[in-house]
């Protein structure tokens, strides 16, 4: 129901403001523009949907073998103890909690392409375990804010932009970036434990929660030390030595299962068509609704509006610049990734709002793609709170990354 009313606002507020340009300002090029942006959105999110479909086949064939292996069980029960009270509505045990891991752990190492089959995967289990088909259930709602609030320990990618955009040292945003999305995340599991009445003050959790910020500590010192073609190196390999050797582990496990490991992965592999096919218009509908909003100028007229309001009020307004970015980000991975680019092409990659725009980039997920997708998967409509605590973890998010900036560049 959420998304049904940011999904008519979009085109509404996108259409006034067209139609206030068109008849006040003489702007005959807007509403072409607009329209242009719904063909060339239903693109796009047909591309995204059929460049998916390998992925998802692939990785559901892997999560399968590694099921009927038993390794996904092995990980469902170590981490039965911390899940039980962060998803307290998921039998202690169950499978889903293996694959709600997997798909966490790709996340922070910014394993894009395995941590969505891998979070569908999670999604298609959860929907087992619901009464109600067409309603979003507490795990899955804590589950998507655990998405959307990106955690993530390698930014790489972000990195090598940097790189290219000609900063001196690409490497430098690398534990600002850190801090912000450790604390959006740790602002997503507490806004969504109210909203679901969890108890987070409990050894388990409070342990749980507490090792986490030593290894992120840990991680801060140990790349820190290191320079920037190092840093670069040890992430990279780090990524790909643990992502193969989960593939060769879950193999290994279904030999020693004595299945038939390449029917069984063949069998999941079927899913990841049927899941792709599913999402397409999920995902062309939120992307279509994103291009007109983009393409009327709706997003400019919201960051002049804060720009001046900000210095209205007396405050700098350096940060707003790189605003488009932290905006964008729940919308459009690719449109804030365009946007992050452009702050650094036009005020450079080592001034403050280029640092802080590839800070946004890194500090929260594409909520409402995230949305879309997972829910669109499983024929969820009705997402109850899901909206509300992903947004309220990006600004979470997006304070930190603001506050980070002005400590290490401000």
């Amino acid at each position: 129901m959420v998304l049904n009313y940011i999904f008519i606002a979009f085109f509404m507020i996108a259409f006034a403001i067209a139609l206030f340009k068109l008849i006040v300002l003489g702007d005959v090029e807007v509403f072409p523009a607009m329209m242009n942006s719904t063909f060339d959105s239903a693109k796009t999110g047909f591309e995204i949907s059929l460049g998916l479909t390998g992925v998802l086949s692939l990785w559901l064939g892997i999560m399968n073998v590694g099921e009927k292996g038993g390794i996904v069980n092995v990980i469902a029960r170590i981490l039965s103890p911390i899940f039980s009270k962060l998803f307290p509505d998921i039998p202690k045990g169950h499978p889903v909690t293996g694959s709600i891991f997997m798909n966490i752990a790709a996340n922070m190492l910014g394993l894009d392409n395995a941590a969505t089959p891998l979070g569908l995967k999670a999604m298609e289990q959860m929907q087992s375990l619901n009464t109600n088909k067409t309603t979003a259930t507490n795990p899955m709602i804590m589950f998507l804010v655990l998405n959307t609030s990106g955690l993530t320990l390698i930014p790489v990618s972000i990195m090598v932009y940097r790189a290219q955009l000609g900063a001196a040292q690409p490497t430098d945003i690398f534990i600002p970036i850190l801090i912000a999305t450790f604390f959006a995340t740790l602002a997503g599991i507490i806004i969504t434990s109210i909203y679901q009445r969890i108890n987070l003050f409990n050894k388990t959790m409070l342990l749980t929660l507490g090792g986490m910020c030593l290894v992120v500590g840990g991680i801060i010192w140990g790349f820190s030390a290191m320079d920037k073609e190092t840093m670069s190196l040890v992430s990279t390999t780090t990524a790909n030595v643990l992502l193969m050797s989960i593939i060769v582990g879950f193999f290994a496990a279904g030999i020693r299962k004595k299945i038939n490991v390449y029917e069984t992965f063949i069998e999941g592999a079927k899913d990841g068509f049927t899941t792709a096919v599913r999402i397409i218009p999920y995902l062309v509908a939120i992307l279509v609704a994103i291009g007109v909003f983009r393409a009327s100028g709706a997003m400019d007229s919201i960051i002049g509006g804060i720009g001046y309001l900000v210095e209205g009020l007396g405050f700098s307004a350096e940060w707003v610049g790189a605003l488009p970015t932290a905006l964008m980000k729940p919308l459009s991975g690719s449109g804030a990734r365009g946007m992050m680019v452009d702050a650094m092409t036009t005020y450079g990659a080592d001034s403050f709002i280029g640092r802080l725009s590839c800070i946004f980039q890194g500090s929260t997920d594409t909520t409402f793609y995230i949305l879309a997708v997972y829910f669109g998967s499983v024929g969820i409509r009705n997402t109850r709170h899901a909206v509300a605590c992903g947004l309220l973890a990006d600004i979470a998010g997006v304070i930190a990354a603001i506050a980070v900036a002005y400590l290490f560049f401000g």
